[in-house]
């Protein structure tokens, strides 16, 4: 299996200009290789972060194209593998996340990574190795990688994990997929702006579906699907992912959209993905066992 490498070529936006640095068949299984959100220019509690180049944060290696994929297909991206590096690191400052208002000064936090635990100072974290940006290029102009949109990007949603599957709409010839933004930990909210910002590789398979459409982003694993969407609000991102998993469900049923809210109601959550980005992100979660037992597949 080939490995992409990070020095091949990244992005620091979703575009359909971009060039691509790699072409591969749908069904293509391929390990990439990332930096961390800040290309690693952070390695030690030295750094001073006010130094660093802003320019580059939150790199995607890519773009990559995939054969076979057309404006109004679905790209299928199943997480075969996540491996992250032994050091990661966590940044707050003015202006950043939801604390930005009371802190008055840049500060970096280098956190190592033992025996399956993040390291802050005594305190040993469980890890939950996930990818914070991934996407395809958007329609219209090129988007930061560090603004989520309908294009998926810096969704930062933990479930993004190893063993789930996304599936993003397709905007360009190729899809023109990038991804990067680890990290080995991180809550819901990622209040600081920042989780525990990591390099690594992940194992990944490519495949384009044809015959299914999609508005947003959404995710499925072995116990649920949800509809990811990103807004300008977290009430705007969290009743449109509600509001388009229940169409969904009601399209793909038959049953009226009054049913489909009562179900919803009764056993969907709705959960934040972050509130730090440029555009706030959600989630709307239905468990498989209701999809089973309506006898509908949503993809």
């Amino acid at each position: 299996m080939e490995t992409l490498s990070c020095q091949a070529g990244i992005i620091y936006n979703f575009d359909k200009a971009h060039k691509p640095i790699k072409s591969v068949a749908s069904g293509t299984t391929i390990e990439v290789e990332t930096f961390d959100c800040f290309q690693n220019q952070i390695q030690s509690h030295d750094t001073v972060v006010d130094e660093i180049d802003w320019n580059q944060i939150n790199p995607a290696t890519g773009p990559i194209f995939v054969q076979g994929a057309n404006p109004g297909d679905v790209l299928k991206v199943k997480i075969e593998k996540i491996e992250i590096g032994e050091q990661g690191v966590m940044v707050v400052g003015p202006k950043l996340g939801v604390m930005g208002h009371r802190i008055n000064e840049m500060q970096a936090k280098i956190i190592p990574v033992r025996n399956g635990k993040a390291i802050f100072n005594e305190i040993e974290i469980p890890l939950n190795p996930m990818i914070g940006v991934i996407g395809v290029a958007p329609e219209g102009e090129g988007v930061s990688c560090g603004t989520p949109g309908a294009h998926g990007g810096n969704m930062d949603n933990k479930m993004v994990t190893e063993g789930a599957t996304l599936y993003f709409p397709v905007f360009t010839e190729g899809a023109l997929f990038g991804i990067g933004d680890f990290h080995a930990a991180m809550g819901d909210g990622e209040v600081s702006v920042s989780g525990i910002e990591i390099p690594g590789k992940v194992i990944i398979t490519l495949e384009v579906l044809k015959g299914v459409s999609l508005k947003n982003p959404m995710l499925e694993n072995n116990e649920v699907f949800t509809q990811i969407v990103s807004a300008e609000t977290l009430d705007q991102a969290c009743k449109q992912a509600a509001e388009e998993m229940i169409d969904r469900i009601a399209e793909k049923t038959g049953l009226p959209i009054y049913e489909v809210t009562m179900l919803m109601s009764a056993v969907g959550q709705a959960e934040v993905c972050q509130i730090v980005d440029p555009l706030m992100t959600a989630r709307f979660v239905v468990p498989k066992w209701l999809l089973q037992q309506l006898n509908i597949e949503l993809i």
